[in-house]
């Protein structure tokens, strides 16, 4: 071996095993990016594992090579690439140049010939070459200085490994796969001689040329007829599997040398394709700027912090605690900052053992409060919301609370996965954070904040409310240059505090309805299976979707619907086991046993676990950065997932009660979506329908399947409920057809049908997919705007989905927005009417209240006052109300 190694990495292969490895995955602007993610993964992994000097990338070039001009056929059974890997193939490239990877490709040539050129010309000037692929194609150019690494089977083989493999020298492997062909590459060779009957006649004349020499020496009479009648087709063969050697390339070595990668550029990209850790990776060691970081710990101190906040206009602040939920957590100490790159931390809360020094709470918090409650100083926080609970809980009231970087966050980029303080910092300020884990371990071996010792504590806690108010003065700005600011201000932080007060409140859960629950659903689950295992002719693992493919796929012989990425996996996922339900009774139990399982798991179960041990009550968090169009989200537990019109959803509805004596309120908006769509089209069938509170989708029926109303069944408004909906999400007929169990010609039909009646939905919908091509985003009527990249892009499937959510984005962004408006007004007249009532949920348009008898009447007017009067549009809002025992009851 010498001491100069070179790495030739066959690009395309890379691709395309990264591509059926990852699957699944997109940025939120619908980009596929499964590709692009486990490409750089092996990228990385190989840089990391062999640490390469020299190293070069090589793709295949679009369009023909020599080989097709010598036989149009070639690889003419090979699909085209998939369109959504095509367009992750920029991507691909500019990762691998960013890497500062040489990439080469070029017309005419295969990646191919362009490894197997410079592998010759590096031999020759005294390097050893590592091809990395898996492809055997390749094998052909090993020799004592060049090997072939598979780096997914992490296998290498060098001369002495293809000779023992094959019985002959690389170079004669061409001969022997100019005779058997390769059907990948559509290489016809000679028929009836396969790789094996190949091997042995090249084993036995040495090659192909001296094989036909000597064609009296082969004695199998077939063998003979086709070895003759196909001669040119062999020789031919023999051409088309030959590497090329001779391309016009150079070698360069200085351009080959490895060098470090652009993390500026990586960074760039991963922002762009939401590739979070790798984009922490890329942000590398952070430049360091100088940073005052202080522990308070003596009265001293204190004091001094005191009075310096207190001359403040605007402060971040942070709490570090004892747990991520805020109804439990201990307070463990508070951070602030009031200008760049400086910050104090006050411990109070530590272990003695870690902490010896440290004022005690009660101390903290009462020189604090002056600071905390004056509404005059402006309190900046990431999450605040979690901070003012806290701080609530331990008596100190928070207020003049400005703004919340992750709600900023969320603004800019609504469809961004992750907006917490560690991504905020790489994505605005280029700034890697220190990671809880780096202070508090991970794993088992992860401590509370009270056990991190003062010297780790402190630089953790002090940058967070650092780099919270560096954050918001890159953040507000460009929420102003965007027109978020008013939305910001007005809505997304005035809801903060609504919210807070609803997660404090909680809701209160019948424990022994939820136990019963559980043991009829157990009971139900038992009596499932034993019908499975009935069905199925013996026991297995339901919940092993391996043995559950076996029996579907191999015992019952039902059609294979799709395959996992793994070869002999089969998927047994919903949409499969939808499929098989009318084929056999089997697939529809299994359904039904598993949506039965996560109901028990996910709320019989788990709420009587997440009961808080001091309220007896449950507290959901709300959360207003998860979904893109606006809409709250709850967790712990995830209410919006409780089925409405099943019975066992109803059942665990009815376990949500509200405190003795009380009644629960549910105020839900009817059809707020479709009156939204009337009021932006200004359709006048439909801004008719309803201002003359017709049945929406009897009216619809009516339309488009042009009967009179008094023909419309129960499965025809159904149907005319979904398209309805449909129209809202940008549904296609492919995708209403499976919805309604029709031809897509059908689906179309109707379609077409809506829009033919409704002219104005279908002007609002091209003005509006017209307006975002033009601005790049949408925006509701408020002006939450959703960012649209793609909505030009040459991916048919990319740019469908930004039309559609051009189109859906005004309807549901706009309802989000209301319901919001909604929950601030009801909020503001429950206190100023100092009213017992409590608005405890919100659920996709409902809200949820707990009335006690004497404010019935006074809380109906109000709710119904409120929610309808919360905008003016073209069309009445209406909301039903219903009240319950329980929360079943109330709907």
């Amino acid at each position: 071996m010498t001491d100069k190694t070179l790495y030739l990495i066959d690009g395309s292969a890379y691709v395309y095993r990264a591509y059926h490895a990852v699957r699944g995955l997109t940025n939120s602007s619908g980009l596929p990016t499964n590709a692009v993610f486990g490409f750089t993964r092996m990228l990385m992994k190989l840089i990391d594992d062999r640490a390469p000097d020299y190293v070069a990338m090589f793709f295949d070039a679009k369009g023909p090579t020599f080989r097709h001009r010598l036989y149009p056929d070639y690889k003419a059974n090979r699909p085209p690439m998939p369109e959504d890997l095509v367009v992750q193939l920029p991507y691909i490239k500019d990762i691998t140049r960013a890497f500062r990877i040489p990439v080469y490709e070029q017309e005419g040539l295969e990646a191919d010939d362009l490894i197997g050129t410079l592998s010759r010309k590096a031999e020759a000037r005294g390097f050893d070459v590592v091809m990395v692929t898996g492809d055997k194609d390749f094998l052909q150019l090993v020799t004592d200085h060049v090997v072939l690494w598979d780096p997914m089977k992490d296998s290498t083989r060098d001369l002495n490994a293809v000779v023992a493999e094959f019985g002959m020298p690389p170079a004669r492997l061409i001969d022997m796969m100019g005779l058997s062909g390769d059907t990948s590459d559509n290489v016809p060779g000679v028929p009836g001689i396969g790789p094996k009957t190949a091997r042995d006649l090249i084993q036995t004349f040495g090659s192909m040329e001296a094989l036909y020499e000597n064609l009296d020496a082969v004695t199998r009479k077939k063998q003979l007829e086709n070895l003759t009648a196909y001669r040119d087709q062999a020789f031919l063969s023999k051409q088309l599997v030959t590497i090329d050697t001779s391309a016009a390339i150079a070698l360069s070595p200085d351009d080959l040398k490895y060098a470090q990668p652009d993390r500026e550029k990586l960074s760039a990209l991963f922002r762009e394709l939401e590739f979070s850790q790798l984009q922490q990776w890329a942000a590398g060691p952070t430049v360091e700027t100088k940073k005052t970081y202080c522990p308070v710990i003596t009265e001293k101190d204190l004091a001094a912090l005191v009075k310096t906040l207190s001359a403040a206009d605007e402060i971040a602040v942070d709490t570090e605690t004892t747990s991520i939920d805020p109804m439990q957590a201990t307070l463990v100490g508070l951070s602030f900052a009031i200008a760049p790159h400086a910050a104090w931390y006050v411990p109070c809360g530590h272990r003695r053992e870690v902490a010896p020094t440290q004022l005690p709470t009660e101390t903290v918090l009462a020189a604090l409060k002056p600071v905390l409650g004056n509404p005059a100083i402006r309190k900046i926080g990431q999450n605040i919301k979690y901070d003012w609970m806290v701080l609530q809980r331990h008596g100190a009231h928070l207020e003049g609370v400005y703004a919340d970087t992750m709600l900023a966050s969320y603004l800019l980029a609504p469809a961004k996965r992750a907006h917490g303080l560690d991504q905020i910092a790489i994505d605005y300020l280029n700034h890697k954070t220190i990671r809880f884990e780096d202070v508090a371990g991970k794993g088992k071996a992860q401590v509370t904040f009270d056990a991190v010792p003062l010297d780790r504590a402190v630089p953790y806690a002090c940058e967070d409310a650092d780099i919270t108010l560096c954050a918001w003065h890159v953040l507000g700005p460009k929420m102003d240059a965007l027109g978020l600011t008013a939305l910001f201000h007005e809505v997304e932080m005035p809801l903060v505090p609504v919210l807070m007060r609803m997660e404090h409140t909680g809701i209160m859960v019948d424990k022994n309805r939820l136990g019963e629950l559980s043991g009829d659903f157990e009971n139900q689950l038992t009596d499932i299976a034993a019908r499975i295992y009935d069905l199925a002719g013996e026991e297995f693992n339901i919940n092993s979707s391996q043995q559950l493919g076996t029996i579907l796929f191999e015992k019952l012989a039902l059609p294979v619907q799709k395959k996992t990425k793994k070869k002999t996996g089969y998927s047994t996922d919903v949409e499969v086991l939808t499929a098989l339900a009318d084929r056999h009774e089997l697939p529809a139990a299994v359904l039904r046993y598993r949506s039965l399982a996560k109901l028990k798991s996910t709320y019989t179960d788990a709420l009587q676990e997440l009961m808080h041990p001091e309220t007896g009550r449950i507290h959901t968090s709300f959360n207003q950065t998860i979904t893109a169009t606006g809409r709250l989200s709850s967790s712990e537990p995830n209410l919006q997932n409780i089925p409405i019109r099943t019975e066992e959803g109803r059942r665990i509805r009815s376990a949500f009660i509200p405190r003795a004596g009380w009644e629960l309120l549910s105020a839900d908006y009817s059809q707020i979506e479709l009156r939204l769509l009337a009021h932006c089209s200004e359709d006048p069938i439909l801004i008719a329908a309803f201002e003359q509170d017709e049945d929406i989708h009897m009216r619809t029926a009516s339309e488009v399947f042009q009967v009179f109303p008094s023909f419309i069944d129960a499965d025809l408004r159904r149907q005319a409920k979904a398209i309805n909906f449909g129209i809202i999400y940008g549904m296609s007929s492919f995708g209403l057809s499976r919805q309604l169990g029709i031809s897509q010609k059908m689906a179309q039909t109707y379609i077409d049908h809506y829009f033919v009646r409704y002219k104005g939905v279908k002007r609002y919908m091209e003005e509006t997919v017209a307006a975002a091509r033009s601005s790049l985003r949408t925006s509701t009527l408020l002006g939450r705007i959703r960012p649209l990249p793609d909505i030009n892009a040459d991916n048919r499937n990319v740019r469908q989905f930004a039309e559609r959510t051009a189109i859906n984005t005004p309807i549901q962004g706009t309802a989000a927005d209301l319901i919001k408006i909604a929950m601030i007004r009801m909020d503001h007249a429950l206190r100023d009417r100092k009213l017992q009532t409590a608005m405890l949920l919100t659920v996709h348009d409902e809200l949820v209240f707990e009335v006690p008898p004497t404010e019935r009447e006074t809380v109906s007017a109000l709710v119904r006052k409120v929610m309808e009067g919360v905008w003016a549009l073209k069309v009445p809002l209406k909301v039903n109300l219903a009240w319950g025992k329980n929360w079943a009851e109330a709907h």
